[in-house]
């Protein structure tokens, strides 16, 4: 089991209570990069009173509570995370931040959103316009979107990768890689690297944490995808040394590469974010990230809610549009916020898909390149949307995912403030009068507020009995009441009545 590593709570744990507990924080010397780091609201402001009232919540919680699957401490956690679209690469002329991106990143802060993450599109991942993967296709234009990040309070990502490299990149070494370790569609054709090469440790590590102090952002996001080393292990190339125990519970070579990353990142007072494919994470002993991002390449809401929902936290779920619906706006946050976790929201400038038909590129017969191609013409003959914010997005776009984004992530801060208790999928509580139903899941949040959260799974109605009154967060004019009728898959977050 993976055993979380608490590194503090500078980095970003002032951000929710900010939001939602009207305090102001006090004695703030910390900085970070340069920035103000916000000391949270139970550290700097909660009077002898506040304490009180938390730790008899809590006592009380512990004594009704006797099982759970899991309980968690919240410290450094940002809920409100976007994917923005910078631009789309390959492109005939590189991106440049603007105006419209000025009014997006003020619709976002004010929607709740604390963290930006610029994928790949950021670099010049080709060689198109004299870079390469570790350099801006527009340095001054992404120094100056970093700078409107930081000015509205947020902070910003850069995707990198220690697992994929572009085979036909003058730099590649064909012994980084194992051979059939590839991935090709569209324009890319990547090279699983190996986390065990020496050599590809040489050129990759450097570059990837030069990427904080160069563009002085808050951290990176990872996209780590490399194949596990324990499958076909007679592929091992020269350039391996298999130094660690590789096998389906232990990831060896992968977890000290992302030890040696995840430390100096956080040397930095950054957020190390990363991501495998679909629901994975890597078997370490350790939690050597502080975000992990699942979601791309499931299509099933209900599969990812089961495969994700007893990792350890922080996850941020994006659901794969491209292949899925869901039956509602909503549902989305029925998968996720009971399991302490927040969808991301794919924002930024609009994904037209006009990637997929630059001059000069080679591009490679895949599906993922029949779907931009057809969203490229959609855009062509609707130029006013609605539209997509990223390859991952609904196509046609969504825009109302957007509002219950917002929605939603205004609900949830009140569940996550730091120094809050969250028990997950309680069992014979005695907050209430009798077990839930085998279809409804039960979470707490106990802080100065202990609010319960109920989720109903199944196609038809459940009731639930309270031992005390509880008020229902949808309305300033709930009453409260012991009594509360989920509709069929419908999730309730309800607030403890004094």
């Amino acid at each position: 089991m993976l055993r979380r590593k608490f590194i503090g709570l500078g980095v970003g744990s002032g951000l929710a209570g900010a939001c939602t507990s009207g305090r102001v924080s006090v004695g703030n010397p910390a900085t970070a990069r340069g920035r103000k780091v916000e000391t949270p609201p139970i550290l700097s402001s909660y009077t002898s009173e506040d304490h009180r009232r938390r730790l008899k919540n809590i006592l009380r919680c512990e004594a009704a509570i006797p099982k759970y699957v899991r309980r968690h401490l919240i410290t450094d956690y940002i809920p409100g995370q976007a994917v923005y679209n910078l631009g789309e690469y390959p492109c005939r002329e590189p991106w440049d931040p603007d105006e419209y991106d000025e009014r997006q990143l003020d619709e976002l802060w004010n929607n709740g959103i604390r963290l930006v993450q610029v994928m790949e599109d950021w670099n010049d991942l080709l060689r198109l316009f004299g870079g390469d993967k570790y350099t801006s296709v527009n340095p001054a234009g992404l120094r100056r979107f970093i700078d409107m990040v930081h000015q509205r309070g947020m902070k910003i990502l850069l995707y990198t990768s220690t697992g994929h490299f572009q085979i036909t990149d003058p730099d590649y070494r064909p012994e980084w890689a194992r051979p059939g370790f590839s991935t090709k569609a569209a324009h890319w054709q990547l090279m699983h690297c190996s986390a065990a090469s020496a050599g590809w440790r040489a050129y990759v590590l450097p570059r990837t944490l030069g990427l904080m102090d160069e563009y002085e952002i808050d951290g990176l996001y990872n996209d780590a995808g490399s194949r596990r080393l324990h499958r076909d292990p007679e592929l091992a190339t020269s350039d391996e040394v298999l130094a660690f125990e590789e096998s389906p519970e232990n990831d060896g070579a992968l977890g000290d590469m992302l030890s040696l990353i995840y430390y100096e990142v956080k040397r930095r007072g950054g957020i190390y974010k990363i991501h495998l494919h679909d629901s994975q994470h890597p078997s370490t002993d350790e939690q050597l990230w502080d975000y992990l991002w699942v979601g791309e390449g499931l299509s099933n809401a209900e599969r990812l809610r089961e495969e994700t929902k007893r990792q350890n936290p922080y996850l941020v779920p994006i659901f794969d549009w491209r292949d899925g619906e869901l039956e509602s706006d909503d549902e989305a946050f029925l998968h996720t916020v009971p399991f302490m976790q927040f969808p991301g929201l794919l924002a930024g400038r609009p994904f037209t898909g006009e990637r997929s038909v630059i001059p000069g590129v080679d591009y490679q017969a895949h599906r993922l390149l029949d779907n931009w191609r057809e969203r490229w013409r959609f855009h062509q003959a609707n130029p006013d949307g609605p539209y997509s914010y990223g390859p991952w997005d609904a196509f046609p776009g969504r825009p109302s995912i957007r509002t219950a984004h917002a929605r939603w992530l205004k609900r949830y801060y009140p569940l996550v403030e730091p120094g809050t208790y969250a028990y997950l999928e309680i069992e014979n509580s005695r907050l209430l009068a009798s077990p839930p139903d085998s279809n409804v899941v039960a979470s707490v949040f106990v802080n100065l507020e202990t609010h319960l959260v109920l989720a109903n799974y199944a196609k038809t109605s459940a009731q639930i009995e309270t031992t005390d009154p509880y008020i229902s967060d949808s309305g300033d004019s709930a009453a409260p009441a012991k009594t509360f009728v989920l509709p069929p898959r419908s999730l309730l977050i309800l607030r403890q009545s004094a």
